[in-house]
């Protein structure tokens, strides 16, 4: 990867990382045949069937998100990183987004309604911001995360986010069901 492209933020560490922040004024991302991201770096080159991944996906959503492709020998390499999403026209920005919704789920949770253990695994049943849902994730302390102050994330068994704002802010019964299971 040609680093020298990109302008780097006088951090000589991001530099020898080879980290390249992509900005409109180098780099074009657009929706290119069959529906695939593409991404034209000034001075390098055309990437075709490129995807984005989210650098930090609850803390920062449209903040840090890195392009990657994968090259002749079907390793993923970076292409670089947008630092902020909202500094590309809309029509990359959508495709960006349109990129990232292929590569997440993530669920907002307002309702615990259960709580079922079974075999060392949590049978959610829950009420998401896209209604009535069902999940299932392995109890362990490790596949939750802290989420602000109060808030936890939970991942699923297939890495799914589910995300609690704030557990205080849950009904009471709601509260008491969690905390019985994720006290940590």
């Amino acid at each position: 990867m040609n680093t020298e492209t990109a302008p780097f933020p006088g951090d000589l560490k991001l530099r020898s990382a080879g980290y390249r922040r992509l900005t409109p004024e180098i780099a074009r991302v657009f929706e290119g045949s069959f529906s695939q991201l593409h991404c034209h770096v000034e001075g390098d080159t055309l990437y075709r069937g490129v995807y984005a991944v989210l650098m930090f996906p609850v803390t920062h959503p449209n903040r840090f998100v890195s392009l990657r492709y994968t090259d002749e020998q079907d390793k993923d390499q970076e292409l670089g990183v947008i630092e902020e999403l909202v500094s590309f026209p809309e029509e990359a920005q959508q495709a960006i987004r349109e990129s990232l919704i292929k590569q997440y789920y993530q669920r907002v949770i307002h309702r615990i309604y259960d709580i079922e253990c079974k075999f060392g695994l949590l049978f959610f049943n829950v009420e998401t911001g896209h209604g009535p849902e069902t999940f299932v994730m392995p109890w362990r302390h490790d596949r939750t995360e802290e989420f602000g102050v109060n808030g936890k994330v939970l991942l699923d068994s297939l890495d799914n986010r589910y995300i609690i704002p704030d557990v205080e802010k849950l009904p009471a019964a709601d509260r008491r069901t969690f905390l019985g299971y994720i006290y940590w």
